[in-house]
């Protein structure tokens, strides 16, 4: 492996450290439908996130909310120490298309409609608001950096 891969996957890991993933796989629900309830939580707060999810009336909200509860006992475990109100955030929240199960459903004149049946992965990573700030204080040194481009 060369150097720059080596401090790239170094660093990467370094991030990773600081950091708390849950991950729910094959979940069966339209992932469509999943994405309209983690685009509430999208940035928020834990507890403010766990609020809205708890109270939220739509399906895949529940199982959110469990995950979200892993994720959380994640960030226990990895950092030693527990979620106090405004310290860590949902970073990132991604919900992917997952395996597809294919059905026929009976349709008039001897057809068939096929019924696909859609599941999804969700991932979610958790981190903590220091860190959201330095990394918005250092986008916005790069951005100010280069004026001139």
């Amino acid at each position: 492996m060369g150097v720059r891969k080596r401090l790239a996957a170094e660093k990467r890991k370094e991030a990773l450290q600081k950091t708390a993933i849950a991950r729910l796989v094959n979940v069966p629900t339209s992932p469509r439908k999943m994405r309209v309830v983690a685009d509430l939580v999208r940035g928020q707060e834990v507890m403010k996130a766990l609020n809205i999810l708890h109270y939220n009336a739509k399906a895949p909200a529940a199982r959110l909310e469990k995950m979200l509860h892993s994720a959380v006992a994640n960030w226990e475990a990895k950092s030693g120490e527990k979620i106090d109100e405004g310290r860590v955030y949902v970073k990132n929240i991604h919900v992917d298309s997952a395996r597809m199960l294919k059905r026929l459903r009976p349709a008039p004149q001897g057809r068939g409609y096929r019924v696909r049946k859609r599941s999804n992965h969700v991932t979610i990573i958790l981190d903590s608001i220091a860190n959201r700030k330095a990394d918005s204080n250092n986008t916005s040194e790069k951005v100010t950096e280069n004026p001139a481009s």
